[in-house]
């Protein structure tokens, strides 16, 4: 029997602490975001998910305008309005849809139930990130659906850490 074999399948995600999401978000910031830097990001998303094989859409918006879409096989329309309710989410509070979700769970209680917000309209589940430009601040977000919502953010933050290795 090899090793492999006796490693299990699935392994539980931990999930991350308030001090872990907000350290990401410190940490995640753009020296400049343009139309290129979106369509990168972007391109780099989609590759990720090619290779996972992942079923998911991808949205990349800025200043109200969506520079990237881009939905894969196995998405859904369903997707998009994910998406749209997740975005929102960061554009009023500034932060990862999944960190503005954390922060009403650590408090005992519920985005849904707490906020006042439309769930029809906004959705703090994991997957929409903000883009944070140094010394400007949020001007956007990066978003996936289609997986689960820790893994849809996990996602998300992989690909701005690799993508921003690069642009050191």
């Amino acid at each position: 029997m090899g090793t492999h074999e006796l490693t299990p399948k699935f392994t539980p995600e931990i999930t991350p602490s308030l001090e872990e999401l907000q350290a990401q978000e410190r940490r995640l910031v753009f020296r400049r975001f343009t139309h290129d830097d979106a369509w990168a990001l972007g391109s780099l998303l989609v590759e990720l998910a090619r290779e996972r094989q992942a079923p998911v859409a991808v949205d990349i918006h800025r200043a109200g305008q969506q520079l990237f879409h881009a939905a894969l096989p196995g998405s859904a329309p369903d997707n998009d309005a994910w998406i749209a309710r997740k975005r929102r989410v960061v554009e009023r509070f500034g932060a990862s849809s999944y960190l503005v979700g954390t922060r009403y769970r650590a408090k005992g209680t519920t985005f849904e139930d707490s906020s006042r917000l439309d769930p029809d309209t906004y959705a703090a589940h994991g997957g929409s990130f903000p883009i944070t430009v140094d010394g400007v601040g949020v001007i956007g977000a990066v978003t996936v659906s289609g997986l689960p919502q820790l893994e849809d953010h996990r996602f998300v933050v992989e690909a701005l850490e690799q993508f921003l290795e690069k642009d050191l």
